[in-house]
C-alpha cells in the first residue's frame, strides 16, 4: 500500500498525463479529500486492496495468457487495476496506454525495493 501510494505520486511528478486534483468537494464516505496528500494515501489503500483481493484471481483468470507471454501478461493485470483506480475516482487521472505503463513500471519497481527495505528474510 506504501509502495502504491508513493509511485502515484511519483508517477504525477515524473509521468506527463498522469495527474491528481483534489476539488473543495471531494469526499470518501465522509472523509474530506480537500488535500492532496490525503488523495494519495486513499488511492495507494485502494489500489493496495485491490491488488490483495482482486489480483489473485485475475492471475489464475489469465493463467495461460501469463504462461504462453512469460509472464509480460502480468503487466496487463496491474494495469488493469490502476485503470479502476483511475475509472473509480475521478480526481485520479491516467489517460491512455503510455502513462498507465509508466505509472505501472514506477509502482513496480517502488513495491521491489520497499520490500527488499522492509520484509527480512528468514533461513
Amino acid at each position: 500500500m506504501i509502495s502504491a501510494g508513493v509511485g502515484l505520486w511519483l508517477a504525477t511528478i515524473f509521468v506527463t498525463g498522469v495527474t491528481v486534483t483534489a476539488y473543495s468537494g471531494s469526499n470518501f464516505y465522509g472523509i474530506n479529500l480537500s488535500e492532496t496528500w490525503k488523495l494519495f494515501i486513499l488511492l495507494g489503500i485502494i489500489l493496495g486492496l485491490l491488488n490483495y483481493f482482486v489480483k489473485p484471481i485475475l492471475n489464475v483468470i489469465t493463467l495461460p495468457l501469463r504462461i504462453i507471454t512469460l509472464g509480460l501478461f502480468g503487466f496487463a493485470v496491474n494495469m488493469f487495476l490502476i485503470w479502476v483506480v483511475d475509472y473509480i475516482f475521478t480526481e485520479f487521472s491516467a489517460p491512455f496506454l503510455h502513462p498507465l505503463l509508466w505509472t505501472t513500471l514506477i509502482i513496480w519497481v517502488l513495491n521491489i525495493v520497499f520490500s527488499k527495505i522492509f520484509i527480512k528474510e528468514t533461513n
